[in-house]
């Protein structure tokens, strides 16, 4: 470890205190771990190994997050998610920030997404923050990895308490912090600088995090970020009047609904808000005074009994129904039950509520054809069979009962 970190200066006091030799700790499968890879080729192969390593960090880090149930979202953002959010932001060029970023997908993945489309890794410039120590380490660890400088911070207080970013302007902001959280010191923070929308409810972050994503975006930035449902309806300790003030400013770009059961350590409904300080860019169509809606609700396949993934097809269509509305290729159309583009005067008509599925409506049937009369004599014929499978399975089931001498 003190070899790895003598050759790795940002590792420096990250892995040296760590301790590989706590009895705890089985040494023949650390033993077997090792030797497994040091079968990883390098030289020649470097940048080949470092995406093999990568990937198996990252299972590892997926595998832990598994393990650790509701823990494991202190960590680890599903991978489906980070892509979505990062092929959506396209950060080819400038500063990218994650105020709570966890083992670094976020960064990660916008890396991937340089080299996938042949930009200059020099071209960015990458700002973290993380409270939990034992996770800045994994991320620190990640980053060397991949070969990605980053300047990360950690300290126990956090971005709100004490923001180590604080003079920063991103370009991108790609986040996703804790979900309704309720512990984050916020009656020590009424008068702060950042509540420009309105002073965040001490019993829920929801609109600290959107409000200090957008504090940290430069004249031209956006921020793509997951939030609970909740925030994108919820009227409750002010939250709807930021929400208004932050929706009457113009800045909320597109909203996302997502599918059920994508994240390890939480159950409770997701969403992506993607917020924009410039719906003006030169390069695209001028979107002021609308927002997109898409409701992905139900897409998403089973992985395992517990958690769902968005399929590549599944977030090329997301990401090229936004691209496509801002200009930037494609012809955008309006989709009943998935997408719609709205002007700010309906939003204000629903009370300023984002949640998509108000906006994209029902999606269109095809009829098939079939004569209403015919359709239901058929429907009814077949009802009438399976009314006679259950009178004859109750029949079955109650003379099991009274064999086993329970009659009733």
């Amino acid at each position: 470890m003190d070899a790895v970190e003598r050759d790795n200066p940002s590792l420096k006091g990250v892995l040296s205190s760590m301790n590989y030799a706590r009895p705890a700790l089985d040494k023949q499968r650390l033993g077997e771990l090792i030797d497994l890879i040091g079968t990883i080729g390098l030289g020649d192969y470097e940048s080949r190994s470092k995406d093999i390593l990568g990937r198996v960090y990252e299972y590892f880090l997926g595998q832990f997050a598994d393990a650790e149930g509701k823990k494991g979202g202190q960590f680890y953002t599903p991978r489906s998610i980070v892509k979505t959010l990062v092929e959506m932001l396209e950060p080819y060029k400038g500063r990218i920030y994650d105020p709570c970023c966890g083992s670094g997908g976020m960064f990660v993945q916008s890396e991937k997404f340089v080299k996938a489309h042949e930009g200059r890794i020099g071209d960015i410039a990458v700002y973290g923050q993380e409270s939990n120590q034992t996770t800045w380490r994994l991320c620190k660890m990640n980053l060397v990895i991949r070969g990605i400088d980053a300047n990360v911070q950690w300290n126990n207080e956090g971005s709100f308490l004490n923001d180590a970013h604080k003079e920063l302007k991103a370009d991108f902001v790609i986040a996703n912090p804790p979900f309704n959280d309720s512990d984050w010191k916020g009656e020590l923070l009424k008068g702060d600088i950042r509540w420009k929308f309105g002073v965040p409810p001490t019993g829920n972050a929801n609109f600290a995090w959107v409000q200090h994503f957008i504090h940290h975006l430069s004249p031209t930035g956006i921020a793509g970020f997951v939030l609970a449902n909740g925030s994108m309806s919820s009227n409750t300790s002010g939250e709807g009047e930021i929400r208004k003030n932050i929706i009457e400013a113009d800045l909320v770009d597109c909203m996302v609904a997502l599918p059920s059961q994508l994240f390890y350590n939480t159950m409770i409904p997701a969403c992506l808000w993607f917020v924009s300080r410039d719906k003006k860019n030169h390069k695209f169509r001028d979107r002021r005074g609308e927002v997109l809606f898409i409701d992905a609700r139900k897409m998403g396949v089973m992985v395992d009994r517990r958690h769902r993934e968005l399929t590549d097809e599944e977030l090329l269509k997301i990401t090229s129904t936004y691209h496509a509305w801002r200009g930037e290729g494609g012809k955008y159309e309006d989709v009943a039950g998935f997408c719609m583009a709205v002007k700010l005067d309906k939003i204000r008509t629903q009370g300023h509520i984002l949640t998509p599925g108000r906006y994209v409506g029902a999606e269109e049937i095809e009829e098939d054809g079939e004569p209403f009369e015919e359709k239901m004599a058929r429907l009814t014929t077949e009802l009438a069979v399976q009314f006679d499978e259950s009178m004859k399975l109750q029949g079955d089931i109650r003379q099991n009962l009274k064999d086993l001498g329970y009659e009733f």
